[in-house]
């Protein structure tokens, strides 16, 4: 018998999944609030963890005894010690193109919401005496404008379709996929991040965090004045104090933010003080139908691991299992 350990509320139909494979022998422990400790007093005796947002560190990690396999929520995996995991022989699987629509029209709505500057426009009706905003003339339009997406793949793929609706011009920005090769696509790359910086009235980011900022003071100075960013990445890709600063001086016109270097953040953070930042908490991939999605996918690459049938496509760390 299985043992699969899930940690983190699922998707309603992902639920109905995991009674369905109780009711076939397999033993579930569904932790809906879970937290590390809580991950911890159940791993022991786990084959299969799937886990969201929580951290998984190597102390954790270390008090599995028969675990074969972490299957994530989502495509992201910075909170997991992968290190930990590839010492211990255990798979990290992901679930593959599940939100590259959602996160792709959160970042287009972010694009254009900061273009029409939303938040002050919103402002200026509920707000008594602010209706005359409207002739400052903030507003902008994205049409025949210059689009950089930092990082082509799935989710730039995306947004790359959906910016071409509205007539603007698109480049992309990936070093990853210039080393491999270029994909099929009407979309030119930059091979130079300042270059597509100067060139760009707009950029929106698609990349895994690094161990220091991608935009940094140097990188916000190469912009052109006025531009428009959408994060929906991860937090710590743009250095947020340099983002305030470019809000508040006019180098950034407006910025959507889904994500932050601090998750929840402080409640006197900086950026929340800016009404030319659209802030959102960590929710571009989490629609009603990624959601589903994301539910069913992960307990399929858990159960599938184990059943020796899954897609090597899936697992992170396919190189580091020479058992495999």
């Amino acid at each position: 018998m299985h043992h699969l350990l899930v940690a983190g509320k699922l998707h309603p139909t992902g639920a109905e999944r995991l009674r369905a494979l109780e009711q076939d022998g397999v033993k579930i422990t569904y932790l809906e609030e879970a937290t590390e400790d809580s991950i911890a007093a159940h791993i022991t005796t786990a084959d299969a963890l799937i886990i969201r947002t929580q951290p998984l560190t190597a102390e954790t990690i270390k008090k599995a005894k028969q675990l074969k396999v972490v299957s994530r929520h989502g495509v992201g995996y910075d909170t997991v010690d992968l290190n930990t995991l590839n010492d211990q022989k255990i798979a990290l699987t992901i679930v593959g193109d599940v939100n590259s629509i959602s996160v792709a029209e959160h970042a287009m709505m972010q694009l254009l919401s900061g273009a029409k500057q939303l938040l002050r426009a919103d402002r200026s009706v509920r707000e008594p005496g602010k209706w005359e905003w409207r002739n400052k003339l903030e507003q902008q339009e994205i049409s025949g404008k210059n689009l950089l997406i930092i990082g082509f793949g799935r989710a730039g793929k995306q947004l790359a379709r959906m910016a071409a609706g509205f007539q603007m011009n698109i480049r992309a920005y990936d070093p990853y996929l210039q080393k491999r090769g270029w994909p099929d696509s009407q979309i030119s790359p930059i091979k130079e991040l300042h270059d597509g910086l100067r060139w760009a009235d707009c950029l929106s980011l698609h990349v895994p965090k690094e161990d220091k900022p991608l935009l940094g003071p140097l990188e916000f100075s190469k912009m052109k004045p006025g531009m428009v960013i959408s994060n929906t990445a991860r937090g710590g890709i743009i250095c947020e104090e340099s983002l305030v600063k470019a809000l508040k001086n006019g180098q950034v016109h407006a910025a959507g933010i889904d994500v932050l270097l601090n998750e929840p953040p402080n409640v006197d953070f900086a950026l929340a003080k800016c009404d030319n930042a659209l802030l959102s908490p960590h929710i571009a991939g989490l629609t009603e139908e990624a959601s589903e999605r994301m539910a069913i996918s992960s307990i399929e690459n858990a159960m599938n691991f184990l059943n020796g049938t899954i897609d090597t496509e899936m697992i992170v760390n396919q190189n580091a299992l020479n058992d495999f």
